[in-house]
């Protein structure tokens, strides 16, 4: 008898999905799989609701939402044996889609049922770990302006990306510690990422893998609002390395600082998150989660 946890965000994307124990059991034998579904209903509970089912002896725990509710679900199966399965509810969906996991929901879930697993990498940002990407600047920002909007759609976020551009200031100088070297910029943005998407099917690192034992990391320098639109556009082409004022690096450390007594707006799968330091470390951990993807994967 295996024992499937599902923890369930029911306001994750628009908050019409729809999971229920009848519509489960349409795909889990009650004679093979012993299930239980939990509600997730404030930021963080996804995250005790799964330390509960650890304690209660699940063997797979089914993340059901975006990539916050995957987060929170992630960061407690990290270095276990336990996989995490994935039904994408979210809007963006960005580990959801480097994944190949299906957005339908009966597609998903005949997935799940397979349960064919793979080991991905995972990274950390100061003790916090991501799947996608984390980043500070002007991604944060964006993804501030739209946690204030109750607009979970692509229009929603272009609009959060236009709010963000109106309230543009001067970027602090930082300095950037990479394989070996640092150097001073003032970074319109400075994207790590650990997928080829990050939502929505756009992408700033087109050629991350979640196997590589790499991040890929993405540093815009401060550009005129010009560069700015040029830059969606290349995004929109999933070309944003060819900004001249962008530059693409792959490495397994970052560090980031800034003056004393400072600290970062940044952002932690698509997540708003103030890092109440003048200091960022960024690492990963390879092959650290195992998750139920696609065979063909």
């Amino acid at each position: 008898m295996k024992n499937v946890h599902f923890i369930v965000n029911p306001i994750a994307g628009k908050g019409d999905s729809t999971i229920n124990e009848v519509l489960l059991s349409q795909y889990f034998e009650a004679k093979h799989f012993d299930l239980c579904l939990k509600i997730s209903n404030y930021p963080g509970h996804a995250t005790e609701l799964t330390k509960a089912s650890l304690h209660e002896g699940a063997h797979i725990i089914v993340a059901c939402g975006g990539d916050g509710t995957i987060n929170e679900v992630a960061s407690c199966l990290v270095g276990t044996d336990i996989p995490l399965g994935i039904i994408p509810f979210g809007s963006g969906n960005g580990l959801a889609s480097n994944l190949d996991i299906p957005k339908n929901l009966c597609e998903a879930l005949v997935l799940l049922r397979n349960a064919h697993m793979t080991k991905i990498d995972v990274g950390r940002m100061n003790g916090r770990f991501f799947f996608s990407n984390t980043g500070v600047g002007f991604d944060a920002s964006v993804i501030k302006n739209y946690e204030s909007s109750n607009r979970r759609t692509l229009s929603g976020y272009l609009a959060a990306c236009i709010t963000s551009l109106k309230q543009l200031t001067k970027p602090q100088e930082i300095e950037i510690k990479a394989n070996g070297r640092k150097w001073k910029t003032n970074p319109f943005l400075v994207f790590v990422s650990n997928t080829n998407v990050m939502g929505y099917h756009l992408s700033l690192t087109p050629q991350a893998s979640l196997q590589d034992g790499l991040l890929d990391v993405l540093v815009v320098t401060k550009v005129n609002r010009v560069k700015m639109l040029v830059l969606g556009v290349l995004l929109l082409m999933n070309r944003p390395h060819l900004l001249k004022e962008a530059r693409h690096f792959q490495t397994t450390t970052l560090a980031l600082s800034s003056l004393p007594g400072t600290h970062f707006d940044s952002q932690i799968d698509g997540e708003f998150h103030v890092v109440e330091d003048n200091t960022i470390f960024i690492g990963i951990e390879k092959k650290a989660l195992t998750v139920i993807v696609p065979e063909q994967l």
